[in-house]
């Protein structure tokens, strides 16, 4: 039995994880991101909840049920029950939050029951080399401060006993510089998974900001699956309308321009990036492409499916292409993917995204084959 305190702790981290697993899709759909408090911990805004309490009244106007009235009179004497939207301004606190603090595992674990996500199984070698100490071992040498008070003064006894100068009825024992003995660290050499994820999305006038919000908070979630799954992981940023360039996070969902669109120019840097700094034998790579599904030219889809079939998709776990709703796209570029490569298939996954209703959908889509 632990302390009460600290199992009302647990019982009430219990509750709050299953408030935002319950509410996980209201959450997401607004669009809010988890702030990020310090490397893995995020908080979350919740609504504090009132504890219930009584409230003493005037002990000269007799007790409950006592003395006259009439029916929604206010108990403590004040005016009676109001309309919604009637009386004055006042000068109370409104609703408070309360922030709650999760750990990236914490969430991800949330995420993962939610989308009931299985674990990604990695491919390639395991190539990132990390060492782990841990005091599993005994010397006879080492500093104070790893000192094993108890095998010092085991081993102090053990003499003792055997020289005959332990005293039953007097014990003493004091340990010699011989009896000590210390912690000692062993070295474990682990070899871990890496990946990187690769985003594109199409800037052009089309892709307006409700749909580059789509984008980010999408990509916050599967971000933050990835990274409970791998150890080590990259993630690159890149923009096209005709012309494609690399840039970082606060520029990729920012940025809006007014050109048209060729989605190849996206894919011929992806493979650029992935060709110069990630070998597909030592990386898990995940490229996800968001557009509205237009494109300038059937001769450019015809490059993007080339390129996809001989140098993108060869090299990754999996390619993902999520499409966003817009007044303004035509979604081409989706039906174009189904008729090359099927509406299911292991080496690509589609996605049709058509409002912040629809985001935990489509992680399910892009992460619930476990690739």
């Amino acid at each position: 039995m632990g302390h009460p305190i600290k199992r009302d702790h647990a019982r009430f981290k219990k509750v709050i994880k299953g408030k935002v697993r319950e509410n996980l899709q209201k959450y997401v759909a607004k669009g809010e991101i988890p702030v990020s408090k310090q490397a893995g911990t995020y908080k979350i805004p919740m609504p504090s909840i009132e504890t219930p309490h009584f409230k003493f009244g005037d002990l000269q106007k007799g007790g409950v049920g006592q003395g006259e009235g009439d029916p929604e009179d206010a108990i403590d004497g004040g005016e009676g029950e109001k309309s919604p939207g009637q009386g004055e301004a006042g000068d109370m606190e409104g609703q408070k939050t309360l922030e709650v603090e999760l750990s990236l595992e914490e969430l991800a674990a949330i995420l993962g029951e939610k989308l009931e996500l299985p674990k990604i199984e990695p491919k390639g070698k395991k190539t990132l080399e990390s060492m782990s100490q841990k005091y599993t071992g005994i010397s006879h040498v080492g500093p104070d401060g790893l000192r094993h008070f108890k095998r010092s003064y085991r081993e102090a006894l053990k003499r003792q006993v055997a020289l005959g100068a332990y005293n039953e009825a007097s014990p003493s024992i004091i340990p010699i510089r011989s009896d000590f003995r210390y912690r000692a660290s062993q070295v474990k050499h682990e070899y871990e998974n890496s990946a990187v994820v690769i985003y594109m999305m199409d800037v052009s006038g089309s892709m307006g900001d409700e749909q580059k919000e789509i984008v980010r908070t999408e990509s916050f979630w599967i971000n933050l699956w990835l990274k409970s799954q791998y150890k080590d992981i990259d993630i690159r940023y890149i923009i096209h309308d005709a012309t494609a360039k690399e840039v970082d996070e606060e520029t990729f969902f920012r940025t809006r321009e007014s050109g048209g669109t060729l989605i190849s120019s996206a894919l011929k840097l992806c493979k650029q990036i992935i060709d110069e700094n990630y070998n597909p034998e030592e990386w898990n790579i995940y490229p996800f492409h968001f557009s509205d599904g237009d494109n300038w030219s059937t001769d450019d889809t015809k490059l993007c499916l080339n390129i996809l079939e001989n140098d993108i998709i060869p090299k990754s776990n999996v390619f993902c292409y999520g499409q966003v709703e817009s007044r303004y796209g035509s979604g081409q570029f989706y039906k174009d993917l189904v008729s090359k490569y099927g509406a299911v298939n292991e080496d690509i996954i589609l996605s049709k995204i058509k409002n912040k209703e629809a985001i935990l959908d489509s992680i399910k889509e892009f992460l619930g084959k476990g690739k």
